[in-house]
Formats: C-alpha cells, structure tokens, sequence
C-alpha cells in the first residue's frame, strides 16, 4: 500500500521553523489501528490525515474532506497547525481551486482560506475560567518555580490550563524558561487536565506581538510544541478580553518559534492566519 505523505512546517514561511505536521492524503479508507502507528512512526508532534467523504471527490476538485490528527501517543479533537499544513498540501501542492476549504473534524466543521501569502482558519473560540491556585498550586510550581503569576485560567472545552506570568516579565524570560514537561504528570492532580499554556502580555504599542505563549501537552505524548493553533483559540479569548482588542499578533516563543495573525469575530470564533513552508514530500510504503 502507498499512501502520499507529506512534512509542512506550519505558522512560518522559513523550512525547519514553525511547527512540523505530517499530512496523509487518503484516496481509500484506513484500517483504523494504522493512523495511530503511523502517526508513531513520523514521531512528530502531529500526523493529518485527510480522507475523501464521497466516492467522486477529487483532492483538486472538492472542497470537503473529513480530517483526523494523531499525536504520537493518540488521537487529538483539534489541531490548528496540522489543519494549516493540511489545508496548505491541498492549496499548493495539490492545487486545489476552491477558495475556501471545509473540514469536517471532530471539533465540528472548520474552514481555511487563502488570504494572499496566509492560510487563514476559522477555529472555535474558547472561554478560559478562573482557576483556583490550591487545586493546581503544584503544577504551577513545577513549571514556572518561584515566578509570580498574575493569572490562572482553565478552559474546559479544551482542558488547557493557563497561566500568565507577571507583566514584569518579557518574552525573552519566557523563552529562557527551562521547563522540564515530564514532571508535570506527576506535579498534576486533577486528573482534568490535558495542555498547560504559559503566557505573558507583550509590547503592543506600535508593531510588536500583543502576547508570547508557550505550550506543554506531555498528557498527550507532546512535551513541549513549537506552534499551537488550538492553545491560541483559548489564548485569543483570554487576551482579547484583557486588552480590549479584537486584531492581533502573537509569537510563540518556543526553540522552533512561530507567529500567528489573530482576528476574534463576532460570532464566537476566531480567524487565526499562519504561513506554511512544505519541506517533504512521498510515500509511505507497507
């Protein structure tokens, strides 16, 4: 059997930065205990895979596709940067000639577009709560030491916690933070949790990012991942609402590093813009 695969660094326009997603093309349907070893085999924090929903559709034509993401260890309900290298493999390798593309997920149906040299995704947006410190006090401490946090939030939608970090603190505090995920699983006790997000108010006067982030899902096989779409549909409600603004750009300040074009709607959801570079293409043989 041979299955097209391809390596899309996602929310970057450079090779090897951003966040790398492999993306499966299916023309038939797949045993179901293979999406989860190939997504094993390519040991990136995601595999796509994109399958045809009717007998007829035309990875050029169509412009509907059901779609599944894999971490290493299991199946994901929302993953925005293996949306975005989806939706790019169908645009620019594929050349597909729809101008909007739907994906039918399990976080419902999410559509990407191309706006010039940006993918943009319509994503749910997601309302973070405030969280009790006692009940994560633990946690916190294992991630960020002695550092004063200034917020905590959890979104259960997505079962990411978040927590800001005091305005005293910059990004490049932030991206020198040495965090060691796998204690995390020990350190949290809530048994509720799935992705923690560390995050602090940027210098938005003028043409800086409005807010970094950095994000931990060792929950779910992921240590620490470069680019996050799906924490930003948490993030952008949260620092929408604190800075009272609706367009914005954040950084994710990982090693790889990333940068999103934000744009909360009206309707409870949120527009998030990356671009794309495609540094692999083949196929899978078994």
């Amino acid at each position: 059997m041979q299955i097209p695969i391809f390596t899309v660094d996602a929310f970057t326009n450079r090779p090897f930065s951003g966040n790398p997603a492999a993306v499966c093309l299916l023309e038939n349907d797949l045993d179901e205990d293979l999406h989860q070893k190939i997504a094993t085999e390519m040991n990136l924090s995601e595999t796509a895979f994109i399958r045809k929903l009717k007998p007829g559709d035309d990875f050029t034509k169509s412009s509907c596709f059901g779609l599944r993401w894999f971490t290493p260890a299991s199946e994901v309900p929302l993953c925005g940067h293996a949306t975005l290298a989806s939706a790019a493999v169908l645009f620019h390798v594929q050349k597909n000639t729809n101008s909007v593309l739907t994906f039918v997920t399990l976080s419902g149906e999410l559509k990407a577009r191309q706006v010039k040299d940006h993918i943009v995704l319509d994503l749910p947006l997601y309302t973070a709560y405030p969280q009790e410190l006692k009940e994560v006090e633990e946690l916190i401490k294992a991630a960020v030491g002695d550092m004063i946090v200034q917020d905590i939030r959890f979104s259960p939608d997505t079962k990411k916690l978040l927590v800001r970090l005091s305005d005293t603190y910059g990004r490049s505090v932030l991206e020198n933070l040495k965090v060691n995920a796998q204690h995390f699983l020990s350190a949290e006790k809530t048994g509720k949790l799935k992705g923690l997000i560390l995050t602090v108010k940027g210098n938005s006067s003028g043409k800086g990012h409005d807010f970094y982030s950095r994000y931990f899902a060792p929950w779910v096989g992921v240590l620490e991942d470069p680019v996050t779409g799906s924490a930003h549909a948490v993030l952008s409600s949260y620092w929408s609402e604190q800075l009272g603004k609706k367009e914005m750009l954040a950084f994710q300040c990982s090693r790889r590093g990333g940068e999103l074009k934000i744009s909360v709607r009206s309707d409870g959801r949120v527009d998030i813009a990356g671009q794309t570079a495609v540094v692999l293409k083949g196929s899978l043989t078994f």
